[in-house]
């Protein structure tokens, strides 16, 4: 039997009462309706709203909320006075779309929609939870973000889009950003001519500021040091890093936990790809030693400059600048026998973007055939398709740690191990 096509009974700008079934992956919730699936945002399972309909596709329609008629025992009034639902959808801070919900709530939806991924996508029941960082729970959640994008407004303002538009929402406060961002951020200054503003809280408790035009490309700036336990990291001053004061060194932790020792071989060609600056190739040498060889490959040449900085002290450490795809496939085509027995032996650790590594760079993975594998992932459903990807050829899901790294949002974190069949 064909699906009834909503567009036949919904319009953009419909009124609606729904009942919130279920959270959906993308900080969404789902409403199963006369007319079909409805999704709702800033909802909570089990709630009784009004909604509007904001468009309309033929399986499905997206909302925005107007009202809670009957709401969840585990909502709370938002942190953020600018994201509150007394403003219109579209004059609501965007970045915090889990904020009016109870922290201990959040977790168990994040945990939902993160086993209920891996079971769909990737064919493994996993049992991880989402677990919070070192301090949120007495910090409510706030406080962590040691870097802040605004957007600039014509008039010059500042604030984040709001959700699902481009349109800047003024704000005088910023309660997700580090203490040292709270204090300095320029919100009551104009910055007309600027197109984005970044605030950065730098490891001595000051802040960079640093503000662009609208087409202004990146490229080298002034270096700066961060801190991972007693070890600093180069970096460029726009360039990426963990978000959360405590990510760099949970993750960091959670990759070595993650590696099976028996299996590493510090002289194997082992890989640290979408390497950045370092960071978890410092991990796998600091657990394998300082003989330990490892490539980090990064797409960025000024993070590939300062990868090579941050790790000098192993000699056997190298760095490219190369798509990994393309570091892949040309490292396999060359590769003699003796090299694939290297491969082989191999530890590769592995932080995608958050699309995920997809199929051709899996692929090529399994052509490589490392002993393991270590998957740091900012997506749980781009981690679940490449998990289906790799069990296909030959690798099972050994380890799982997810966290709660960006309280207040849909996002988290997970480190999973992979190991040959």
């Amino acid at each position: 039997m064909a699906k009834r096509d909503l567009r036949n009974s919904l319009t953009a700008g419909d009124t609606l009462e729904v009942v919130v079934d279920n959270v959906a992956h993308g900080g969404i919730f789902v409403a199963r309706t006369e007319h079909g699936v409805v999704f709702v945002p800033e909802a909570l399972p089990g709630e009784r709203v009004r909604v509007e309909v904001s468009r309309v596709q033929k399986s499905f329609a997206h909302s925005e909320l107007l009202e809670v008629l009957e709401p969840s025992s585990d909502r709370v009034e938002h942190f953020w006075p600018e994201a509150r639902l007394d403003r219109a959808p579209e004059h609501r801070a965007g970045g915090a779309e889990f904020g009016h919900i109870k922290l201990a709530k959040q977790r168990e939806l994040k945990t939902q929609v993160l086993r209920e991924a891996m079971q769909r996508f990737g064919g493994v029941e996993a049992d991880a939870r989402v677990v919070a960082a070192p301090g949120d729970n007495d910090a409510r959640g706030l406080g962590w973000r040691t870097r802040v994008r605004l957007q600039v407004s014509e008039a010059g303002r500042q604030g984040p889009f709001a959700a699902r538009t481009h349109n800047v929402v003024p704000v005088s406060s910023l309660p997700l950003a580090a203490p040292s961002i709270q204090r300095d951020a320029l919100l009551d200054e104009r910055l007309v001519g600027a197109a984005i503003v970044d605030y950065v809280a730098l490891a001595d408790g000051s802040t960079d500021i640093i503000a662009s035009e609208a087409g202004a490309e990146a490229g080298r700036s002034d270096t700066i040091v961060e801190l991972v336990g007693d070890r600093e990291f180069q970096l460029d001053r726009a360039g990426f890093w963990q978000v959360h004061r405590e990510a760099p060194a949970l993750l960091t932790d959670a990759v070595r936990r993650a590696i099976d020792v028996s299996l590493a071989d510090p002289k194997a060609a082992n890989l640290d790809l979408y390497g950045g600056v370092g960071l978890f190739a410092a991990a796998l040498g600091d657990l394998l030693g300082s003989t330990t060889r490892v490539t980090s490959v990064e797409g960025n040449e000024i993070a590939t400059d300062h990868a090579a900085e941050n790790l000098a002290e192993w000699v056997g450490a190298q760095t490219a600048t190369a798509s990994v795809q393309q570091y892949l496939k040309s490292t396999l085509e060359r590769a003699s026998a003796a090299e694939r027995d290297r491969f082989r032996a191999a530890t590769v650790v592995l932080d995608p973007p958050r699309a995920g590594a997809g199929e051709p760079v899996i692929d090529l993975l399994a052509d490589y055939a490392p002993a393991q594998l270590v998957y740091v992932a900012c997506d749980p459903v781009a981690l679940a398709r490449d998990t289906g990807l790799l069990r296909a050829r030959g690798y099972e899901l050994a380890t799982l740690e997810s966290y709660d790294l960006f309280p207040h949002t849909h996002h988290l974190e997970s480190v999973a191990a992979f190991r040959r069949a």
